[in-house]
């Protein structure tokens, strides 16, 4: 029987290296997303806009009807990197939108079939960001809130076979860090000093990172951020 994965954002960084990543290990992934994946890559896409409530519930009721998903990675994200006087309230619906929305959608659409799998695994792309990072207002809020539902969500799936785990990228080279982060500037320069390994990380770290928490083997695993940051956290000391 065939494996199915949803992963949203699946097109491009960590979306797609985590897509890639699963289609290696032989599970099918069914890519949401806005933009399209590169012509002639493995997985089966679909085009949505997941802040679009109506859409993200059409696209996963169809999904859901044709096959069973037992694996799920709400990846998709956006950056908004504005001081707090800057940040509006139409920054903080669109970042509630994708981040904590959409996910609850993906999440309430996959429960089914993994409660009459007895088996599931959830992932949830959270971010070092909420360990605290100026000007992240509603990107830092609404991925701390995923976290949050990360853990009340593996406790109330944990009595099913279903782990949910989160994953906490620090600074990943990707197109969307890039463009929140001008990395000639001196604020990228920064934070790459306060990196204990003194590069940025590959969005395929953060993939294996995923495939771990969404291993079958990886069964008494639940409820837990995984910080894939390159030691950031640790705070570098200067020498």
């Amino acid at each position: 029987m065939t494996d199915y994965a949803i992963v949203t954002g699946g097109s491009n960084g960590i979306g797609r290296a985590a897509r890639l990543r699963l289609e290696a290990d032989g599970i099918r992934v069914l890519n949401l997303d806005i933009q399209e994946p590169a012509a002639g890559e493995p997985g089966e896409f679909h085009r949505v806009d997941l802040t679009d409530e109506a859409a993200t519930t059409a696209i996963l009721d169809c999904l859901c009807a044709r096959h069973e998903v037992t694996r799920l990675v709400n990846n998709a994200g956006l950056t908004i990197a504005k001081p707090v006087e800057e940040t509006t309230p139409e920054d903080l619906a669109m970042a509630v939108a994708l981040h904590m929305v959409a996910s609850l959608q993906c999440v309430n659409a996959v429960l089914p079939a993994m409660k009459r799998a007895g088996f599931g695994r959830i992932v949830n792309i959270s971010s070092r960001t909420v360990t605290g990072r100026a000007n992240r207002t509603a990107y830092g809020m609404t991925k701390g809130g995923l976290l949050a539902m990360t853990r009340s969500w593996a406790l109330e799936f944990a009595p099913f076979g279903i782990t949910v785990n989160a994953i906490g990228p620090g600074p990943i080279d990707t197109d969307l860090f890039r463009k929140g982060n001008n990395f000639a500037n001196a604020e990228a320069q920064k934070n790459l000093r306060a990196v204990a390994m003194g590069r940025f990380g590959k969005a395929e770290e953060v993939a294996q990172a995923i495939a771990f928490f969404l291993d079958a083997r990886t069964s008494y695993v639940t409820g837990q951020m995984l910080l894939v940051d390159g030691g950031q956290t640790l705070g570098v000391q200067p020498s």
